[in-house]
């Protein structure tokens, strides 16, 4: 059962304590990566190998996977099960091709010209979880904007499974995405691996991908301490859906439980106007969490969610844009009329026929988002997450006489006289 609450009944601090997730209190999370990431600076490939025995119950001979036996691994997939991952490639790399757009030049003034290029970032780090679900999707989602943008180095890690090895479905993505090596390393060790190098990990520029919390911890804390930055602090995943009396509760249910499959640590929140269906919510909940395998994991984050009942769709919206969910979805006919008043989401899914899963895997969209109300600040994953857009200007004779006596007296007031001296040499 959503335990539940009346929009109308909230203060502003109540509201406050409602949309806040995933904080860590007393820094034990903290504690731990940091104790991670200090083990993997100093002791590189043995730790991670110790990692590896202590968190994923594996004994490894090696780091990683080559070409052969990623090769060997992707064989095992059905034909039906390499076209699902075909279709789902083909629709994100048509997505994600159209943002590979060339900016023109500007001439600011006669003489000065100004423009943007882009430029790939050189070396990259994907993160692929593969903790109580494995994901491929997401190394689709992580490895087709990399290849579009051109990255010269693709650094790729996943927890080993028991076998010592990943599984299938990864292997031929790998395939399909022409890398040639899987790193065999997960959690925060995976993050720190990356952001500081090993034995046999290259050190990235730029990390990617979603995670636990020890791996957003780890995330946060890497990029405020190394030179390598990081996509956005994605953490456990959440679902947002507003629904009005046009949903379908049967279809409302099963968008919360395929949220709040994840993991325990997810969350699922209705926002609705009609009492009635709140009540065939609560219903087929229990009715479609009987049969499903992952029931207990979904029973635990359903536990750690929450409806709210609103007046209108208006005030739903209100509350989704306090709440900044990392998946948005309007359960209802008249869509249309509100989405002009969504200000922070991570990824949107309109009307009574898009389920969260449809971009989750194949719609083309991508599904590494903003968590935990940071779609205030960040978008999702893109080609431009994986790129840099350098400046450009040049001046003719005529652009700098006509810029020229501006910026030295810019310079001048600002007592900056080596600049200005810059622009005078030029004009004498």
């Amino acid at each position: 059962m959503l335990k539940t609450y009346n929009y109308s009944d909230l203060s502003a601090e109540d509201l406050q304590q409602l949309v806040k997730r995933n904080v860590d209190p007393a820094n034990e999370i903290r504690a731990v990566v940091e104790e991670v990431i200090s083990n993997v600076i100093t002791y590189g490939d043995k730790a991670l190998l110790d990692y590896a025995e202590k968190f994923d119950k594996v004994q490894l001979e090696k780091l990683y996977l080559d070409q052969a036996e990623i090769a060997e691994l992707a064989d095992h997939l059905l034909p039906e099960q390499k076209e699902a991952l075909q279709l789902a490639y083909q629709n994100i790399y048509k997505f994600h091709q159209s943002q590979l757009k060339t900016e023109g030049k500007v001439e600011t003034m006669p003489g000065v010209t100004c423009w943007r290029e882009l430029r790939p970032i050189e070396k990259v780090g994907l993160y692929i979880p593969g903790g109580t679900a494995v994901l491929p999707s997401t190394f689709l989602m992580l490895g087709v904007p990399a290849r579009l943008a051109g990255c010269k180095e693709i650094v790729v890690c996943s927890p080993p499974q028991k076998s010592g090895k990943v599984n299938a479905f990864i292997a031929y993505v790998a395939q399909l995405l022409d890398i040639d090596k899987i790193y065999l390393a997960g959690g925060a060790q995976a993050v720190a691996a990356m952001a500081y190098g090993t034995e046999t990990i290259t050190k990235v520029d730029k990390i990617f991908g979603p995670g636990n919390q020890f791996v957003t911890k780890a995330k946060t804390i890497i990029q405020s301490t190394t030179g390598t930055a990081i996509d956005m602090p994605a953490g456990p995943s959440e679902v947002l859906v507003i629904a009005d009396h046009t949903a379908n509760p049967v279809y409302v249910a099963a968008d919360l439980l395929a949220q709040a499959e994840h993991g325990i640590d997810s969350q699922a929140v209705l926002v609705t106007t009609s009492a009635d269906l709140l009540k065939g919510v609560q219903q087929e909940l229990d009715k479609q969490l009987a049969v499903l395998p992952r029931a207990e994991i979904a029973g635990k984050a359903i536990e750690n969610s929450y409806a709210v009942i609103v007046a209108d769709l208006k005030e739903a919206m209100t509350f989704s844009n306090a709440y900044a969910p990392e998946h948005l979805i309007l359960a209802t006919q008249d869509w249309s009329l509100i989405t002009d008043d969504i200000i922070n989401a991570g990824s949107v899914f309109l009307g009574n026929l898009t389920p969260e899963s449809a971009g989750d895997y194949a719609s083309g969209t991508n599904h590494t988002l903003p968590t935990s109300a940071f779609a205030r600040a960040y978008s999702g994953v893109s080609v431009d997450s994986f790129v840099k857009k350098i400046t450009f200007q040049h001046l003719t004779q005529q652009g700098i006489q006509n810029i020229g006596p501006a910026v030295e007296i810019l310079a001048e007031l600002e007592g900056l006289h080596a600049h200005k001296n810059a622009v005078t040499v030029r004009l004498a």
